[in-house]
Parts: structure tokens; C-alpha cells; sequence
């Protein structure tokens, strides 16, 4: 009998430092071959998208599916949201389906680990570091929520286009972590102040002029992930090293790179690791406290997998969810 779980339970067991910590372990094991990830399928139904991807972790012991889809006229037509997801967690030593749990809460916090074990092993140390945030959505919560755990972070910055999305950011997040968080009037203010910064904007276009980021400081850009947009600029991407989640997933969906790719700036060496290798010692990390370092994150499936595992021994350790007859 399959366990279900909800949002509301994946909220309650899930938490950032232990998905920092399995996340961590899925990408050592992507550098180190026990990791098993297809790219993720695309089918294109008349009035949306629906992806599935698939990751199977040795060490973890994590086989997993998560199915996303992206229906634009889900409010209107049916009171659904645009994006809806699922992950289904398999036992791997039978292939039967132990675990179907919602996947939203689940990749938002998988999405800001990422970033978590990157800026741990990218982004340079000292106490009363400042983080700038760009945006101000569900996933620039946790993408600053995963930097409070591994840097010692005194100030936030969070600057969007809505004044509303802003406000309330700083209100719930304030609260949460205990610290000081402010608007800033423009992207330059974040470029002069953060020490590290997240990029987590649907921009389709760049969000700030990369001449004008300081030496030192490590970006996190998560926010596009396909071939068409960016938000970072081409001058940001050819001054910065740049770490990848997955070389592959860098050349076939991030704008980011593709993008300064097609225009000669850069070839696909410009990329100087994936965050496995880094984690793993197979590639050195920072260089010194004057280098610029960008991890682009496509998300991946490994990490859906590990942290559904996560999830799912939690639920059932603390008895959690509805096991159901199929």
C-alpha cells in the first residue's frame, strides 16, 4: 500500500539543512557514477507541458519519478495552479511504488539545497555576510532560507518588481530566519552591498549589468531554464567561473550559457566543473576572495530523488500520511 502524503506533510517533515545534506550526497554520487539521470522527457499536450523526470541514486538507496506539468489556463478554467507536480518514490530492490507525494513544496526546497551546498562550497567565508535576492516568489524563500544555513548571513536585500511581493518577502521571512531583511531600491544596490546573490526571477531578459558585480561575490542563478532566456547578462557570465548543476543540462536548456555560447563569447570550457566534482575533490572550488563564481542551477532529478527519500522515511518515522489500497 503506497503512502500519501500532502503539502501540508511534506511540510512538516521536510527540513532545509537535512535537504541540504542528501542533496549534497546526490550530487557526489552524479560526479561519482552511482547516480543514474536521464534527461527529462517533454510532452506537449494542445494546452500545456508535462515533464517527467526520472533519477535512480545507488548509495542513497532513492528511485524516483517526478511528473511537473505547466497549464497556463489552470486558474481560469479550472481553480488549478499553473504549474502542478507530483513525485512518485519507488522501492528499488522491487520497483513497486511506495510513496506518491506532491511535488511543489518538495522542489522549492530541493531547488534553494542546490543552492545551498553551492554557495557552501563556492561562496567565500566570514561572518555578517549580505545576501541579495532577486525576487521575491516562493522559491526566493527558500533560496535565501539555504543560505542562512551555510554562510552566516547578518543582512538580505530582496528587490522585485512588485512592491506587494516584497513586502510580504520580508514579513514572512523575517520572522522565519530572525533576520534583517530590507527592499532595495534598484539592482545596483544588491550589486554594491551582497556578498552573495541569488538570481530567482522569471525574467526572460538579464536583470542586472554584470560589469558592475563586485569581485568576491558568488551567484546563484536558478531562476531560467530555457534556451531562449537568461538573467544573467554576457558580461557577468565571461568574468565569473562557472560551475554547473550538469554540463549536459547547461548546453541543451540554460540561456544563460547558451545564449553567450551562440554569440562566440564563450565556448562550453568556460564552464569550469559540476557541482559534483566539486563536492567530491575532483575539482578545486574558489581560487581566491577576488574571484567571481556562478553555480547555474537547471534543477535535476537526482535532486527530486534524494530529497523524496528524505521525505518519505521521515513520514513514516514520525507516522506521518494515508497508506492506501491500489
Amino acid at each position: 500500500m503506497p503512502l500519501m502524503l500532502s503539502r501540508d506533510d511534506v511540510m512538516q517533515v521536510l527540513d532545509m539543512n537535512d535537504c541540504i545534506d542528501v542533496t549534497e550526497k546526490a550530487f557526489a554520487e552524479m560526479a561519482n557514477g552511482t547516480a543514474v539521470l536521464p534527461l527529462r522527457t517533454n510532452i506537449t499536450p494542445p494546452d500545456g507541458l508535462s515533464l517527467y523526470m526520472p533519477a535512480y541514486l545507488k548509495e542513497l538507496g532513492a528511485l524516483a519519478c517526478k511528473i511537473v506539468t505547466v497549464y497556463k489556463n489552470n486558474p481560469a478554467k479550472y481553480n488549478l495552479p499553473v504549474i502542478v507536480g507530483k513525485v512518485l518514490l519507488q522501492d528499488p530492490n522491487t520497483g513497486d511504488v511506495v510513496c506518491i507525494m506532491d511535488g511543489g513544496y518538495l522542489t522549492a526546497v530541493r531547488t534553494g539545497a542546490a543552492s545551498g551546498v553551492a554557495t557552501k562550497y563556492l561562496a567565500r567565508e566570514g561572518d555578517g555576510q549580505v545576501a541579495g535576492i532577486f525576487g521575491a516568489g516562493v522559491q526566493a524563500t527558500c533560496q535565501l532560507w539555504a543560505m542562512t544555513c551555510v554562510r552566516n548571513i547578518s543582512k538580505a536585500l530582496v528587490y522585485d518588481l512588485s512592491d506587494d511581493a516584497v513586502e510580504g518577502f520580508i514579513s514572512k521571512m523575517s520572522d522565519k530566519l530572525g533576520m534583517e531583511i530590507v527592499k532595495a531600491d534598484s539592482p545596483d544596490t544588491i550589486l554594491q552591498q551582497a556578498d552573495i546573490i541569488c538570481a530567482a526571477t522569471s525574467s526572460a531578459t538579464p536583470i542586472f549589468d554584470g560589469t558592475k558585480v563586485r569581485e568576491g561575490t558568488h551567484i546563484n542563478s536558478i531562476g531560467s531554464h530555457t534556451p531562449g532566456a537568461r538573467e544573467l547578462d554576457t558580461a557577468i557570465i565571461t568574468r565569473s567561473t562557472l560551475i554547473a548543476d550538469s554540463y549536459e543540462a547547461c548546453l541543451n536548456e540554460a540561456g544563460d550559457i547558451m545564449i553567450p555560447i551562440k554569440e562566440g563569447a564563450i565556448d562550453k570550457s568556460h564552464m569550469k566543473a559540476e557541482l559534483g566534482e566539486i563536492v567530491t575533490g575532483k575539482k578545486p572550488a574558489r581560487n581566491s576572495d577576488a574571484e567571481i563564481t556562478i553555480f547555474k542551477s537547471n534543477g535535476l532529478a537526482i535532486q527530486d530523488a534524494a530529497t523524496a527519500k528524505l521525505v518519505y522515511d521521515r513520514a513514516v518515522e514520525v507516522g506521518v500520511g494515508n497508506s492506501v489500497e491500489l
